[in-house]
């Protein structure tokens, strides 16, 4: 499973690292220590805080954009069926759905935890796996 430090996951939620280091602090997200000592969260705690923040409404004033239709965010669920899969990313305050063939989604090795970034052209999503 992929492991996350206080300054990706600031990253993909959308916040700054010292906001990430006060929610892990304060035990709104588990965190763990590497041999190095640094604080790590683990990619499926960080899907499901990701979930619950942006169910929450973020913070108020916050803005977000996407930079050339790039959304980079975690993994929140992937359902796959015989031919076809269905992957959500939580992309800060944006949640984001891709239908797309069970094979991509094997091929990229797509997990809930897992970085991605979600990218948008036209009317469809891709996937790129970070």
């Amino acid at each position: 499973m992929q492991s996350y430090t206080i300054g990706q996951a600031a990253r993909l939620l959308g916040v700054s690292p010292d906001t990430a280091r006060r929610w892990a602090d304060a035990g709104r997200v588990t965190t763990h220590r590497d041999e190095g000592g640094r604080r790590l969260i683990d990619g499926r705690d960080l899907a499901a805080f990701s979930v619950e923040l942006a169910g929450a409404g973020g913070e108020e004033g916050a803005s977000y954009t996407s930079v050339r239709n790039a959304f980079p965010g975690i993994v929140t669920a992937v359902k796959l069926g015989d031919v076809a899969a269905q992957v959500e990313i939580q992309a800060g305050p944006h949640r984001l759905v891709s239908l797309l063939t069970r094979e991509a989604v094997e091929e990229l090795g797509l997990e809930v935890g897992m970085e991605a970034t979600a990218r948008v052209k036209s009317t469809n999503v891709h996937i790129d796996r970070t």
